[in-house]
C-alpha cells in the first residue's frame, strides 16, 4: 500500500511539472520530466539527501528547479537529454525494425485480404470483381506500381492470367480461409517474379537495376544511400575534435584558465552534446553500411538469377511451371529483401534528420569564430591521431601479476569488449574535470571486477590501476553534475535508481528512495522440493472478485433453473441421474390373531308363478359360532 501511494504521489508531481511547462510554452513528456527530477535530486549542488525525508518545502524547491532546467533556453545539456530520449524512442535493432515493417505491411493488406477470402462470388460480375481484388492485393504487396495505374494493372493482369486464369477462379473459392491466404501469397510471389523478369528483359545490361520499380521515397533513400549519414557524422566529428582541443587547453593543469565569454561548464555541455550525437551517428552509420552491403549482395544475386531465367525461358518455347515457378519465387524473395533494406535505410535516414535539431543550442552559444579564437596556436587532433600517437605506449607485461590486464597481441579481440564509460578514459575525465578523451585498447585494457577500462595514455592507465575503486566512485560523483552523462557514459548501474520510472517525492515525512536495494552476487543450494506444494484453485486474492461471487450465490437462492429440449437439441448431451434403491424392512409383533365374518345370504320365496302368493324371506346366513 505504501509503495502504491508513493507511486501515485510521484505521478502527481510529474504531471504538475508537465502542466507548468505547458503553461510556459514548453511541451515536454512525462519521461523527460521524470528523468530531470532524478537528475536534480542526484546533483550534489542542489542539497537533496536521498537518505532522509523531504519536507513540503523541499518538494516545492524540487519542482522549481526542474521547471528552470526544463524551460532553459539554448541549453546544450537539455538538448542532449532530449536527443537521448528521441533516439531511445525511435531506434531499435535491425530485427525489430524489419519485424515492424512487415507488421505494418500486413496491417495495410489485412482489409483487402479479408475482402478476397470472405468473397462468395456467384455471378460473372462477381468473379470479375474478385479477380480485380486479387490484382490489387498483388500490386500492394509487391509495391511495384499502383492499383490506380492502368499500365501496372494490365501488366499484373497478364501475368496473373498465365498462373490463375479467370475460368479457374472457382477452384480458389472452394478453399478454406487459411488456404486462400496462403494461395494469395503464392500468387504474389509468382506474378511479381514474372513482372520483374519482364521488366529486366527490357534492359540490355549485364547487371540489371530494378530500383526504379520501387516507390519514389525508397528511390530517394537508395540514391542517397548512407552518404547523408556519413556527411552528418563527418561534420559532428569535426566539432568533437574542436571542442575537445578547446577543453584540453583550458583544463590543462600547467596552464592558467583564460578569460572567456562563456563558462567552461557550457563548453563541457557542448562537448557532451556533440559526443552523444557522434555516438548515435556511428550506430546509424554502422547499420546503414550493413544495409548497403546487403543490397549490393542481393542485387548481384538477382542479376544472376534473372540471367538464369533468360536461359531457361526461351521465346516460342513452352516451359513447365514446375521449372520456372520456383525461379520466379526466388526472384520475388530477393526483391522483397531489397525492399526491406531500402525501407530500413529510409528509416535510418529519417532518424539522422531527426537528430539534427538537437545540435542547435551548442551552435548558437559557440559560433565558429568564437571557437577559432579559443583555438589560436592550438593543434586540433582527431581521434585517429590520438589513437595512433598512443598505440606504442603499451603496458609493461611485468605488471600483469599485480593487475588483470588484457593486451592486444595482434588480435582485434579487445575491440569487441564492452568497455566502460563507452570507451572513454576514466582517468582523464576525473583528472581534467570532465574532459572526454577516447581510450586506446592497444595500450592495454584493465579488467577490474568483471569490468573493462580503456585509457588514453600509459600514464593514465597506471594511475587508474593504482586505485580503480576510487576513480570509479569519482567518475560516478562527477557525472551527477551533468545528467546527460548517465547515457553517454553508460552509468546506469552505478547510480541510485527507483522502483517506478524516475523519481522525486513525496509527502512530508517520507523517504525519497523507499525501495533502495543493494545487489550482490551470491550462490545457494537447496533440496529439491523440500515442502510439497499446495495450490488452492478456489483461492481468490481480489476482494471485488469475492464480492462478486457472494452476490452471485445470494442471487441463486431466489432463482429457478429452466431447461428444455427440442427435436434438434435432444440427444446432444449425456444426462446422468442417481437415486437410492428401495429399502428392505421387516417387523415382528408379540402375538398373532385373526377374525372371520360369515357371508350374508338371503332367499326370497314367492316372487314368480303365483299372482296372489305371499313373499317369504328366508335368512340363510350361517351363524358365527358354527364351525366351518
Amino acid at each position: 500500500m505504501f509503495r502504491a501511494r508513493t507511486e501515485r504521489v510521484i505521478k502527481t508531481i510529474i504531471c504538475e511539472i508537465v502542466e507548468q511547462c505547458e503553461k510556459r510554452g514548453h511541451s515536454v513528456s512525462e519521461t523527460l520530466v521524470g528523468f530531470m527530477v532524478k537528475a536534480v535530486v542526484l546533483n550534489p549542488t542542489n542539497g537533496f539527501d536521498v537518505d532522509h525525508t523531504l519536507s513540503e518545502e523541499d518538494v516545492q524547491r524540487l519542482k522549481q528547479l526542474c521547471l528552470e532546467k526544463l524551460t532553459e533556453e539554448t541549453s546544450p545539456g537539455l538538448d542532449t537529454i532530449k536527443m537521448q530520449l528521441y533516439f531511445e524512442m525511435n531506434y531499435a535493432s535491425r530485427h525489430e525494425f524489419l519485424a515492424e515493417i512487415h507488421r505494418i505491411l500486413e496491417f495495410k493488406l489485412s482489409g483487402v485480404c479479408r475482402e478476397i477470402t470472405d468473397n462468395r462470388a456467384k455471378s460473372r460480375d462477381d468473379f470479375h470483381t474478385l479477380y480485380h481484388q486479387i490484382i490489387t492485393y498483388i500490386l500492394l504487396r509487391s509495391a511495384i506500381g499502383s492499383p490506380a495505374n492502368f499500365n501496372c494493372v494490365q501488366d499484373t493482369n497478364a501475368a496473373l492470367q498465365s498462373v490463375l486464369p479467370l475460368n479457374d477462379l472457382g477452384a480458389f473459392l472452394v478453399l478454406l480461409k487459411k488456404d486462400k491466404e496462403q494461395q494469395l501469397k503464392e500468387l504474389t510471389m509468382i506474378v511479381t517474379g514474372i513482372r520483374i523478369f519482364n521488366e529486366a528483359g527490357k534492359q540490355n545490361e549485364e547487371v540489371v537495376s530494378l530500383y526504379k520499380l520501387m516507390p519514389a521515397v525508397l528511390q530517394e533513400a537508395l540514391q542517397v544511400g548512407d552518404r547523408s549519414i556519413k556527411n552528418e557524422l563527418s561534420i559532428t566529428e569535426r566539432l568533437v575534435w574542436r571542442y575537445t582541443a578547446v577543453l584540453e587547453k583550458l583544463t590543462h593543469p600547467n596552464i592558467q584558465p583564460v578569460q572567456c565569454e562563456m563558462p567552461i561548464t557550457q563548453l563541457k555541455q557542448a562537448l557532451y552534446n556533440v559526443r552523444q550525437h557522434e555516438s548515435f551517428q556511428k550506430i546509424l552509420q554502422s547499420d546503414a553500411s550493413i544495409c548497403c552491403q546487403r543490397m549490393e549482395s542481393r542485387q548481384a544475386k538477382l542479376s544472376s538469377l534473372l540471367k538464369q531465367l533468360r536461359e531457361t525461358v526461351q521465346p516460342n518455347t513452352a516451359v513447365p511451371g514446375s521449372t520456372v515457378f520456383p525461379l520466379f519465387k526466388a526472384v520475388t524473395k530477393l526483391w522483397f529483401e531489397l525492399q526491406d533494406e531500402a525501407e530500413l535505410l529510409h528509416i535510418l535516414s529519417n532518424i539522422t534528420v531527426g537528430l539534427k535539431p538537437f545540435l542547435v543550442s551548442q551552435a548558437k552559444r559557440f559560433s565558429e569564430a568564437y571557437l577559432d579564437s579559443l583555438l589560436v596556436a592550438t593543434e586540433v587532433k582527431t581521434d585517429a591521431n590520438r589513437l595512433a600517437a598512443s598505440s606504442d605506449e603499451q603496458i609493461d607485461p611485468t605488471l600483469l601479476n599485480t593487475q588483470a590486464w588484457l593486451l592486444p597481441h595482434g588480435s582485434d579481440r579487445l575491440k569487441e569488449l564492452p568497455l566502460e564509460y563507452n570507451g572513454f578514459c576514466g582517468y582523464m575525465f576525473v583528472n581534467r574535470d570532465g574532459l572526454l578523451l577516447p581510450g586506446n585498447p592497444s595500450i592495454g585494457v584493465l579488467e577490474h571486477k568483471e569490468r573493462f577500462y580503456a585509457f588514453s595514455s600509459r600514464e593514465a592507465a597506471l594511475a587508474f590501476a593504482s586505485s580503480p575503486d576510487n576513480f570509479v566512485a569519482q567518475v560516478a560523483e562527477k557525472s551527477k553534475f551533468f545528467p546527460e552523462l548517465f547515457q553517454l557514459l553508460k552509468l546506469h548501474q552505478q547510480l541510485p535508481s527507483t522502483r517506478s520510472s524516475y523519481s522525486e517525492q513525496r509527502e512530508a515525512g517520507q523517504s525519497l528512495w523507499p525501495m533502495h536495494i543493494n545487489k550482490r552476487e551470491i550462490g545457494i543450494q537447496t533440496v529439491t522440493h523440500p515442502v510439497e506444494t499446495h495450490i488452492d484453485k478456489s483461492y481468490e486474492w481480489n476482494e471485488w472478485e469475492l464480492r462478486r461471487k457472494a452476490i452471485k450465490l445470494a442471487n441463486i437462492r431466489t432463482t429457478v433453473t429452466h431447461s428444455m429440449q427440442t427435436n434438434l437439441s435432444h440427444m446432444r448431451r449425456d444426462n446422468v441421474s442417481q437415486t437410492w434403491l428401495p429399502k428392505e424392512a421387516t417387523s415382528q409383533t408379540m402375538s398373532e390373531s385373526g377374525s372371520n365374518v360369515p357371508k350374508p345370504q338371503t332367499y326370497l320365496h314367492g316372487l314368480r308363478g303365483q299372482r296372489h302368493a305371499e313373499v317369504l324371506k328366508v335368512d340363510l346366513t350361517r351363524p358365527v359360532e358354527e364351525n366351518p
